[in-house]
């Protein structure tokens, strides 16, 4: 398969309550990553496909999960995403050295998120 989904994210209302939860409902090891301007809980799976967790940025919306998968050019990922009619409500952004993702809407409404692991 070309394009992997890579990471799964938990957009919450409640993250504490959220930890709580999953923590115990499938035994996830999670781990606070302080941020500049937040604090962002990754989860360690094990196996298979991690994620993490963080406040809902959008300010009224509910907790929802939104899956992001792997692209080689994020850049020209998102360009072609929006060529083909979706909307581009995250711009591409970097993530501390990591590799840098964007959010996109698809054309039927549907969020997903592209992300390009840091090169070199």
């Amino acid at each position: 398969m070309g394009n992997p989904f890579v990471h799964v994210e938990l957009m919450s209302n409640d993250v504490g309550k959220a930890k709580t939860f999953y923590g115990k409902l499938f035994d996830w090891k999670l781990e606070d990553m302080p941020m500049s301007d937040m604090t962002y809980t990754m989860i360690k799976v094990g196996e298979g496909t991690g994620g993490g967790m963080m406040k809902n940025p959008v300010p009224g919306a509910p907790s929802a999960w939104m899956a992001y998968v792997l692209v080689d050019d994020l850049k020209a990922a998102t360009a072609k995403a929006k060529a083909l009619g979706a909307a581009v409500m995250k711009g591409v952004t970097e993530v501390m050295g990591a590799g840098s993702f964007s959010i996109i809407t698809d054309p039927t409404g549907a969020m997903l998120g592209l992300w390009q692991v840091k090169k070199g």
